[in-house]
């Protein structure tokens, strides 16, 4: 069986586009969607995805400013400059890049973005919405997720869906928008037993973990949806999922590629989310 591709890409680019449209009909209000990109130290991946997100800001006419801080930035100068992007009118939404610096918490940080311009959804009060079901804005990564399966007619209710992996960022709240399109959801990670079994029940299989090519085709359900959620350099400078895409696609009905999976659809909702929270602002 050779597995139909998803490709995020072209989805991205659709979405872009649409976003550039509502972008040019904000004008006409007086408004211009900003966000606030806070980068702090040298981290090599880092400033790679945050390249590609200006530079999607760029395409579809959100402005957007670059904030870089040293690597040896205290905790509280890092505070500082997000409550000062809080208060400014002009910036709708604000984005930490993630890892930050070792002597940092990050999640004192994250939680010091106010809740109406945390674009990333990684606010408590914003999962907390979350799992209400009632969501000021979707955590880019996993509202990606969701849009590919739409996108290519993926039955989700009904559906057994195991998600590998179960960080705030993706694991957790992906598994609830699962369950709010009426999946049965399994979450796994590093202590589940049997693994592999587990895997292979699923309809729709979702690997977010960090771990190169965990998932291989004796894991994959005939027929199954992959979403491969994880990118990884390898020693050679490739880059590989937490799929091993090969063995995999001989295996699934559908999955995703690394690059051009979720990594696009990740940008392109992170685009929808300023846009929704500068209408919201206004």
């Amino acid at each position: 069986m050779a597995a139909r591709i998803l490709d995020g890409k072209s989805l991205a680019a659709q979405v872009r586009t649409a976003v550039k449209r509502e972008v040019e009909a904000l004008a006409q209000r007086g408004i211009r969607p900003g966000l606030a990109v806070v980068l702090a130290g040298d981290d090599p991946g880092s400033r790679v995805y945050v390249k590609n997100k200006v530079r999607a800001c760029e395409e579809t006419g959100v402005r957007s400013e670059l904030y870089e801080l040293p690597a040896s930035v205290s905790e509280e100068a890092l505070i500082d400059r997000v409550l000062a992007l809080n208060d400014d009118p002009d910036v709708h939404g604000i984005l930490v890049q993630l890892p930050l610096p070792k002597q940092i918490d990050a999640q004192r940080v994250l939680e010091t973005v106010s809740p109406a311009k945390d674009v990333d959804c990684f606010h408590a009060v914003n999962l907390g919405g979350l799992l209400a079901g009632r969501p000021r804005m979707l955590p880019c990564t996993p509202a990606g997720v969701m849009r590919l399966l739409e996108h290519g007619g993926i039955p989700i209710a009904g559906s057994h869906a195991v998600v590998i992996g179960r960080s705030n960022i993706v694991g957790k709240p992906l598994a609830l928008l699962l369950l709010q399109k009426d999946a049965t959801v399994t979450i796994c990670h590093s202590k589940t037993h049997d693994l592999e079994n587990v895997a292979r029940s699923a309809d729709i299989l979702v690997a977010a973990v960090g771990r190169a090519k965990l998932v291989t085709g004796r894991m994959v359900k005939p027929g199954a949806c992959v979403i491969d959620v994880g990118v990884n350099r390898l020693r050679d400078g490739s880059l590989a999922g937490d799929v091993d895409f090969a063995s995999a696609a001989e295996v699934a009905g559908a999955i995703t590629p690394v690059p051009g999976g979720v990594g696009p659809m990740t940008i392109a909702m992170l685009l929808e989310n300023c846009l929704r929270a500068a209408g919201a602002a206004k």
